[in-house]
């Protein structure tokens, strides 16, 4: 029989969710957002990049500025407000103190209950290589979320004002091979594709197929699989690391 999910916790207020790129939430784990922000969470985007080394046929200076235009429209059809860049380089994003005090400060600015990332392993399963970009920013993440409530690391953020935040309970990655806990998507799945569906430009960068079917067939054929593990029930999969 099937190993069940576990229900995400729900005794939280406010998430911070942490990926690389633009899209990287649009991929499955907006339609979690989009139900999050229905029952009154607060959630709040952290981007490393502006994605400007992902679509071949457009410049960088070109391109960075646009996928943030899709991002932040993206993130307003499931109801995130919040939009940040770090300004790292897409495609060269390293893994390091650097990277951990960013999110860590960001961290302490948004105070968040819920840290949300993408998979941090080398491959997506099998043999899927994932990217350096994704890898790297995951386990930061992971690490950030220790480093924001450590008042001797990074100890420059306090002279800063960004004061130890030590309220992470939870950082769930999203994408990984092996999921622990899954949220219904019911009611937030049409929404993640019209979410996904505004990062266009890349969409039809990266298939031939009409951008809508291309949409609507991932996620929901996605949330589709993860239903058999979850009592029938669309969803979106996390591997849950309490803290």
């Amino acid at each position: 029989m099937t190993e069940q999910l576990e229900p995400m916790p729900d005794r939280w207020e406010r998430a911070l969710a942490v990926v690389a790129h633009p899209d990287d939430l649009e991929y499955g784990c907006a339609a979690a957002v989009a139900g999050w922000t229905d029952e009154g969470r607060e959630i709040s985007y952290l981007l490393a990049t502006r994605g400007e080394a992902g679509i071949d046929g457009v410049e960088p200076a070109r391109c960075g500025p646009l996928r943030e235009r899709e991002q932040r429209a993206s993130a307003a059809v499931v109801g995130v407000r919040s939009v940040e860049f770090l300004d790292h380089h897409d495609g060269v994003i390293e893994y390091g103190p650097g990277l951990r005090r960013d999110i860590a400060a960001a961290i302490r600015r948004y105070r968040p209950e819920l840290v949300i990332t993408l998979n941090h392993r080398d491959t997506w399963g099998g043999v899927a290589w994932n990217t350096p970009d994704h890898v790297a920013v995951g386990r930061a993440v992971l690490d950030a979320a220790g480093d924001a409530g450590n008042r001797w690391i990074f100890p420059e953020l306090a002279a800063r004002g960004l004061q130890p935040w030590n309220g992470v309970r939870w950082v769930a990655v999203a994408g990984s091979s092996s999921p622990t806990h899954a949220v219904d998507v019911t009611g937030g799945l049409e929404r993640s594709v019209r979410s996904l569906l505004e990062h266009r430009t890349y969409v039809e960068a990266l298939t031939d197929e009409d951008p809508e079917t291309y949409c609507r067939t991932f996620l929901t054929g996605n949330a589709t699989a993860a239903a058999a593990r979850f009592g029938g029930r669309p969803a979106v999969t996390f591997e849950l690391f309490p803290r």
